[in-house]
């Protein structure tokens, strides 16, 4: 059956009445051959989402509705795989232990990230197939390597780079600060320098397009083509989620094809001083 992920807008619920929303799908899911896999919720933003397995939307609606009554504002067609690669998990997550207090459902609030290997095409042409993939090699291992230390995801290989998803906006930027640092002490090495840029956007998996973290995504490829050699560049939404002690610096904004309104963008140093 196919997979869906649904977005809920609950400003007025608490996470325990979430909870017991969820649960009660699960008394009457098999009544109509649907199972809610799992949920996210995000008391702050109010907005819940559900992983379902069911053989249309009808049928993942008329639980909600039969239930609870808490219907979906939007509900999309996801791959599984693309979800747990996002999301970190695509199953309710492990009970507590006998009288600990269960964990407060995870946000599905993302940072994505987008890491380019600078005028690959040209630097194929010039070096030849076989280093060329020994650079993509190096970029690859750099990059996963400060993927692991950050807590961040591989969602796909781009070709020449990689995008990664990660659970809170500052792991984020100081995996971009390590990666960043890392291809700084290979080029001081290697006889070939190999540049990057790297940029990142946050956002919710269901927004307005029918792709998951469609819009976020979207974005934060276009920040990275946007961004200089070797830098950082993040969005407005990525340096406020950061607070206000961060050293991030103005780029100005840029109006992006498929955007209706501009984005403030910003350059996060990296370079360690002295």
């Amino acid at each position: 059956m196919p997979i869906f992920l649904d977005r809920h807008d609950l400003h007025e619920m608490s996470g325990a009445e979430v909870a017991e929303a969820h649960r009660r799908d699960l008394d009457i899911q098999d009544e109509y051959g649907v199972r809610f896999l799992t949920y996210w919720f995000d008391e702050g933003r109010g907005h819940a989402f559900c992983l379902i397995d069911a053989p249309d939307i009808a049928a993942a609606m008329r639980v909600h509705r039969e239930s609870h009554g808490n219907i979906a504002s939007r509900m999309i067609e996801v791959d599984l795989s693309a979800v747990e690669a996002f999301l970190g998990r695509i199953t309710d997550p492990v009970g507590p232990a006998k009288g600990m207090q269960a964990p407060a459902p995870d946000s599905a609030y993302r940072a994505v990230m987008f890491t380019d290997i600078v005028d690959s095409v040209s630097l194929a042409a010039k070096l030849g197939d076989r280093r060329m993939v020994e650079l993509v090699r190096a970029h690859d291992a750099m990059v996963r390597r400060a993927l692991t230390g950050n807590r961040g995801r591989e969602v796909k290989h781009t070709g020449d780079g990689i995008m990664a998803s990660f659970d809170d906006v500052a792991g984020s930027v100081a995996c971009a600060r390590a990666i960043s640092q890392g291809f700084a002490a290979f080029n001081r090495a290697s006889h070939v320098p190999l540049h990057i840029r790297i940029g990142i956007h946050a956002g919710e998996p269901v927004q307005d397009s029918n792709d998951l973290f469609g819009a976020t995504v979207q974005l934060a490829a276009r920040i990275c083509d946007e961004a200089p050699t070797d830098s950082i560049v993040i969005s407005d939404v990525v340096r406020a989620a950061l607070g206000a002690d961060n050293d991030a610096i103005a780029l100005g904004s840029r109006q992006f094809k498929g955007f209706d309104q501009p984005v403030d963008l910003f350059e996060v140093p990296w370079r360690k001083s002295g």
